[in-house]
């Protein structure tokens, strides 16, 4: 699908679409019937290629939305949408996991299960909360009836000397909220991690939608956690971006890296949603007025699908949650497969995983955040090489040896000489989103200052890879930098089987010092990429036929007129994260 609602698509993927549709409408009736059987097919076999080394996923199966990650008792939790029967979405479950490093971690039991009738047709996703006293308690949605009627549950521990919080029980008194007449029954999930107010009442938000178009962010209050009261106003509603889902709200600090979980009138912001139209995720900074229980977004701080993204590329229903150990805010997403039908994925055994977790903080201008793999990643980092000072003329490339390229750790610094050979800025891709103009101008398409980046999980001679590349363009009144993941020539699979698309996000950065940062996280069949120090993030998820494992090659190219310098590359082998299952 096209992420778009822009009319000016990208060529590329109208074609893509196209064939899509040519090959649905003679299976669209089947597909469903098929879809329901692959629910609960287990998979015998597991096939190893493209399964990631160091993201989290599970030994098999599907898994989507992260739920509940927080950090109790010196133990981190997630917990997450899992199928324990098959390899495509249905049957789920909150699968549950603990780690000491947010990267190496231990599977235990499901959570959460469909037991009761507040949640007898599913349990989706939601929050946790540490209430007074050191007690945790998770928030969920509950699907009560075939017709999808969400309520919202909790659950509690049952045994809070266990260390590992294993088992959960799901109290009589549930469900604790139920939509009113107001409310879409059917778009009304996911609860947030609650706050309490300064007048002493727990607030918690859930996504909604009202008359089709308008999303909302409802508020309900609380002055035990357990009688909920809707508020009279959303917290926050936007007309035409369609449902919201996995709403977050959460407040940053003006100034440093460290995260905070006190709501006060003092700092700014962050109110993300992830539209179930667009599978896109968008957020807005802005002020919480605590006595009206208002959120107004910072005037340029865009509020639609064209606004800030945590990533411009395969990652959803992102959940954060405080980090007391180390005092930091951390992000976690998901990441499903890019596969066009669900018989791939059952044919693997497996499908999503999550994505690295990120400490995420407001960037010194205070118009978006900046986002940067967890530290604790870099224990896995095994054999380096490094590379300075290289010039790349228009056309050339360099090869990085010595690592492992299927599954690497790359950090590089770009650095031009002058900015005058900057394309011009077409005033038609004004209302273009980013990834459309990627698609326009790819790494393969000569520019002035740019295309220039890492050519990653690629061939020898470049039949297969996924370039991640800048490029710079010279606007009226500025210089637009464009990063790109374009993962059109990423596989030799027909197109009609694989969604192979070229993700992309402007990077709003200052060029004074005419350089440019990209750090990628490569893991045999996803690609994490970190512009400008983390301030514009995209994944894309691939899977080369020919660019696996040790045949995976890693280049740092430039294919713009204007020459380009790598001031530093630092390049590692990543070891694998250990996962007991």
């Amino acid at each position: 699908m096209d992420y778009s609602s822009n009319s000016r698509w990208a060529l590329p993927v109208i074609l893509v679409c196209f064939f899509i549709v040519l090959l649905s409408n003679n299976v669209v009736f089947a597909s469903h019937k098929v879809f329901i059987h692959l629910q609960s097919q287990n998979a015998v076999n597991v096939q190893t290629v493209h399964r990631t080394g160091y993201h989290f996923q599970p030994e098999k199966h599907w898994i989507n939305d992260p739920n509940a990650p927080m950090y109790f008792n010196g133990v981190y939790h997630l917990f997450y949408q899992y199928n324990p029967n098959g390899s495509v979405w249905g049957n789920i479950v909150w699968a549950h996991s603990v780690s000491k490093d947010l990267i190496n971690w231990i599977n235990l039991e499901p959570a959460i299960y469909p037991s009761k009738p507040f949640d007898q047709f599913g349990t989706w996703s939601g929050s946790a909360t540490i209430l007074p006293g050191n007690k945790p308690v998770i928030l969920y949605t509950g699907i009560t009836d075939a017709n999808q009627t969400q309520v919202q549950n909790y659950a509690i521990p049952a045994n809070l000397s266990d260390p590992y919080l294993r088992e959960w029980i799901k109290p009589d008194n549930n469900p604790l909220i139920v939509a009113d007449d107001s409310i879409n029954k059917t778009k009304f999930r996911d609860p947030t991690t609650a706050w309490m107010g300064k007048d002493g009442h727990w607030r918690i938000v859930m996504g909604s939608l009202r008359k089709h178009s308008r999303g909302l962010a409802i508020m309900y209050r609380s002055k035990d956690f357990m009688k909920w009261v809707k508020a009279k106003h959303p917290l926050h509603s936007t007309n035409g971006t369609g449902n919201w889902e996995c709403p977050d709200f959460f407040p940053v600090a003006l100034k440093g890296t460290n995260g905070i979980d006190q709501y006060g009138e003092e700092y700014k912001y962050v109110l993300k949603n992830s539209m179930d139209l667009t599978r896109f995720e968008y957020y807005t900074l802005g002020k919480y007025d605590t006595k009206k229980d208002r959120y107004v977004p910072d005037v340029g701080s865009i509020d639609s699908w064209k606004g800030l993204r945590f990533d411009y590329g395969n990652f959803y229903a992102s959940k954060t949650f405080y980090d007391t150990s180390k005092n930091r805010r951390v992000i976690w997403g998901w990441s499903n497969e890019s596969d066009i039908f669900p018989e791939d994925d059952n044919a693997k055994g497996w499908a999503g995983i999550q994505l690295i977790p990120r400490k995420v903080w407001l960037d010194p201008s205070g118009k978006q955040l900046i986002q940067w793999p967890v530290e604790e990643l870099e224990t896995l980092r095994t054999q380096k090489v490094q590379l300075s000072n290289k010039k790349l003329n228009n056309g050339e490339k360099v090869e990085i040896t010595g690592i492992t390229p299927a599954q690497a750790d790359v950090e590089v610094t770009f650095s031009f000489a002058s900015l005058d050979k900057a394309e011009s800025f077409d005033s038609s891709w004004t209302d273009m989103y980013a990834q459309d103009v990627c698609g326009l101008k790819g790494a393969d398409v000569q520019g002035g200052l740019g295309p220039f980046g890492l050519a990653t999980l690629a061939t020898e001679n470049l039949e297969e890879n996924t370039p991640v590349f800048f490029r710079v363009f010279k606007a009226q009144q500025n210089y637009k930098v464009l990063l790109c993941s374009d993962a059109k020539r990423s596989t030799l699979k027909f197109n009609e089987t694989m969604y192979k698309v070229s993700f992309a996000g402007f990077v709003d950065v200052d060029l004074a010092d005419k350089k440019l940062s990209l750090r990628s996280l490569i893991d045999n069949s996803v690609i994490e990429s970190f512009g400008a120090g983390g301030k514009t993030c995209i994944t894309s998820r691939v899977y080369p036929t020919l660019a696996i494992n040790e045949k995976a090659h890693l280049f740092a190219f430039n294919n713009g007129t204007e020459p380009i310098t790598i001031e530093t590359l630092d390049a590692w082998s990543m070891g694998k994260a250990k996962i007991q299952y």
